[in-house]
């Protein structure tokens, strides 16, 4: 290659339009990161021993009774609860009815 000869320069950068907010699209990142959300029925404790006798068809008794509300965990935190609905109408599918949206210190009792 020679000093003389015609090269084309890269393109520059599209300019972003003066409107787009960088903290929005931060923002709108942030909304995109999934989240795990579980609902709890309810837990039991016992003893190993208990544990390894269970099988096919036992039952293992909650400390949550039918009527209760279940607690809505995201990321191990306690953020709702509600009621268990039906969602489907051939009865196939659960979800959750929100009642309460929790506030933060009744967030860290499930810790």
């Amino acid at each position: 290659m020679t000093d003389t000869e015609d090269f084309t320069p890269a393109p520059p950068p599209e300019p972003q339009p003066a409107s787009i907010d960088p903290d929005l699209t931060r923002h709108d990142a942030i909304l995109r990161i999934p989240v795990t959300v579980q609902v709890v029925l309810g837990s039991a404790k016992m003893p190993v021993a208990h544990l390894m006798k269970l099988g096919r068809g036992a039952v293992v008794a909650l400390d949550q009774r039918v009527g209760e509300p279940v607690n809505v965990v995201v990321n191990g935190r306690i953020v709702a609860r509600g009621e268990v609905v039906v969602v489907d109408e051939d009865n196939s599918r659960f979800g959750v009815s929100l009642t309460e949206i929790v506030g933060s210190a009744d967030a860290d009792a499930f810790n």
